[in-house]
């Protein structure tokens, strides 16, 4: 579903340029929950820019749901959904207007719309909410209707950037819950970016972990651990013996998820 072979992204020039992703080649097979794991500054969310079309690699290619990324971004972005992390939820105005705007600027009829539109509802089980404005919600909400957004074309690819940052436990756990969904019940392939390593541990079928820009470590969180000298008895082992980095630089997850 995603093929980088050696994708790159410098800011500025020499001798004051910043490489913020350096080579990056990983493929990332159809169905899969893939997590980009690493620090602040690391090169996740560049790297998700890049994917999305966002951003323009300095260098390197990639295909996204069998589409070029430089020759043909157009056909990249109407075959993925992309979350970002400051979320897309509108104020002031009802949010099913909102989307069913949305459907119809993909290009669906007003009635394929609305009948879309009631798919994604029941699907985020937030049709009760359609009438409200995204202010009066709390943050799983929000997050729910952010999912129903990237969802509405129906793209086999969708990448969520943090999509619980900033929630409490229990959201935390109802939008895992959605993202295996996406996966298990709908067959789209999910790429998400994350802080938290219990969430990568329990979410995630493959971790691809990036550190200083460049792919410090590639497999599923058990192969992961299976690999560090002696074996690992958790993802913060992994994270340290990967990086060189303490688990402490990452931002500490809320406890008591499963």
């Amino acid at each position: 579903m995603i093929e980088s072979s050696g994708l790159s992204k410098t800011y500025g020039k020499a001798p004051a340029a910043v490489e913020a992703v350096r080579g990056l080649t990983f493929t990332v097979a159809p169905g899969q929950i893939v997590g980009l794991l690493g620090p602040n500054g690391a090169g996740k969310s560049t790297t998700m820019r890049l994917l999305t079309t966002l951003l323009r690699p300095t260098s390197g290619t990639a295909t996204v749901a069998g589409r070029d990324l430089l020759a043909d971004p157009e056909g990249v972005r109407r075959r993925i959904g992309y979350v970002a992390q400051g979320g897309s939820t509108p104020y002031g105005q009802p949010l099913l207007e909102e989307l069913e705007l949305q459907a119809m600027l993909y290009g669906m009829s007003r009635p394929e719309a609305r009948r879309r539109v009631a798919e994604v509802l029941d699907l985020f089980e937030v049709a009760d909410l359609a009438a409200r404005s995204g202010e009066t919600l709390s943050g799983g909400q929000r997050r729910r209707f952010d999912l129903a957004l990237g969802l509405l074309h129906r793209p086999p690819v969708v990448f969520l950037d943090e999509p619980t940052a900033g929630l409490d436990p229990g959201a935390r756990a109802e939008v895992w819950d959605l993202v295996r969904t996406l996966r298990g019940e709908h067959g789209v392939t999910v790429v998400l970016s994350t802080h938290y390593l219990d969430e990568a541990e329990a979410l995630c079928d493959r971790l691809l972990v990036i550190d200083r820009g460049r792919l410090a470590g590639d497999g599923s969180p058990g192969d992961l651990r299976e690999r560090v000298p002696g074996g690992a008895a958790d993802l913060e082992e992994v994270f340290r013996w990967l990086t060189g980095r303490p688990a402490s630089e990452e931002q500490p997850a809320p406890k008591a998820l499963v």
